[in-house]
């Protein structure tokens, strides 16, 4: 999407990130500060990532709000006055939530409820919640609960009653580059340290999208939202063994290390974790459409949204018939995925 574009969708605008400590909500606030907004409100719930954060943003329309979205009250606190709401809170580590579900449950479902009810009450403009692969036939606790909040973002696009003007959208995608949850800095650290490199299972892979990508598709969404979409970019695939070896090639003697030196341990596969993931359900490709060549729009199947057109997004094409599992694709090469690491900076 062109920048002029986004420079008037966000100048002079209030905007709360949820979860803006994590990496997602970090570099979105970092981004939209370029198109001049009024204010960024971001909200965490680490006082003392939102210490080390007020050290990095130091700007007078950055406001740090310490607070939990398990707190319907702190949030409507929050949303006063806002325009956009940008819903990145979430517990996201699949073997945590795992052994911890209704951990899960409160931050990502109940949290999510807490944020759609906020936003209707401060007659916020519009919410982007983003959401994960995993929410794509879940196979864990944290993807089932992606999927229940997906669920109820699309469905508060009519629960909001007709007076409320709030759109809700969805954003879903897959694993970013280096960010803080992702497996490179596992590995990295595990280099540094002289190995072993631990790797769940020889066969895995991935969907994935740089930090740069990630930015420009949420954006994008903000912008494009009609309230009740599920928007998916499209993603490369990479198989997990290939970025060991890339990291094994080009970063090891970075760090003084040798690489024949460094052990690779396999140590199965964690508890409700896959092999791949999937980008959606096959009854979802049935209601899809493709935008600019590279964003897949989901439109809801509630009669209540039925008003929602291909005609509304710019430059719609019917479902290009992509394969929905990562499993089906062929994975980019090493020299493609080690590109990609050294043009991003992250080896």
């Amino acid at each position: 999407m062109d920048i002029e574009v986004k420079r008037e969708f966000f100048e002079g605008k209030k905007i709360l990130i949820t979860g803006g400590c994590g990496s997602v909500g970090k570099e979105i606030a970092r981004y939209i500060l370029n198109f001049d907004p009024s204010v960024i409100r971001i909200l965490d719930i680490s006082e003392n990532s939102l210490f080390l954060l007020k050290k990095v943003f130091k700007r007078e329309n950055i406001r740090l709000l310490l607070g939990d979205i398990r707190d319907r009250d702190r949030l409507i606190m929050a949303m006063n006055d806002i325009d956009y709401v940008i819903h990145a809170a979430a517990l996201k580590h699949v073997d945590i939530c795992e052994y911890n579900p209704f951990e899960a449950v409160k931050t990502n479902v109940m949290g999510t409820q807490n944020v759609i009810d906020a936003a209707i009450e401060c007659n916020v403009d519009r919410v982007i919640f983003t959401s994960s692969d995993k929410a794509v036939n879940p196979s864990n606790t944290m993807g089932a609960s992606k999927l229940l909040a997906e669920k109820l973002i699309v469905a508060a696009n009519f629960y909001r009653g007709s007076k409320a003007r709030t759109k809700f959208a969805c954003v879903r995608f897959g694993n970013i580059l280096g960010s803080s949850g992702s497996v490179l800095p596992l590995f990295k650290d595990q280099i540094k340290n002289g190995g072993p490199i631990t790797v769940t299972h020889r066969d895995m892979n991935r969907f994935i999208l740089t930090q740069k990508e990630v930015l420009d598709f949420v954006l994008t969404a903000i912008v494009l939202t009609k309230g009740g979409e599920i928007f998916v970019p499209k993603m490369h695939v990479m198989r997990v063994m290939d970025l060991v070896d890339v990291l094994l090639e080009e970063y090891a003697l970075k760090v003084s290390k040798n690489p024949e030196d460094i052990k690779i341990e396999y140590i199965g596969i964690k508890s409700g974790e896959k092999l791949y993931e999937e980008i959606m359900t096959e009854d979802e490709a049935s209601r899809c459409i493709l935008v600019d060549d590279w964003i897949y729009v989901i439109l809801p199947q509630f009669k209540e949204l039925s008003h929602l057109k291909p005609s509304m997004y710019p430059n719609p094409k019917p479902f290009d018939g992509a394969k929905l599992k990562s499993s089906e694709y062929t994975p980019i090469s090493k020299n493609e995925l080690r590109e990609i690491l050294i043009k991003n900076d992250l080896i």
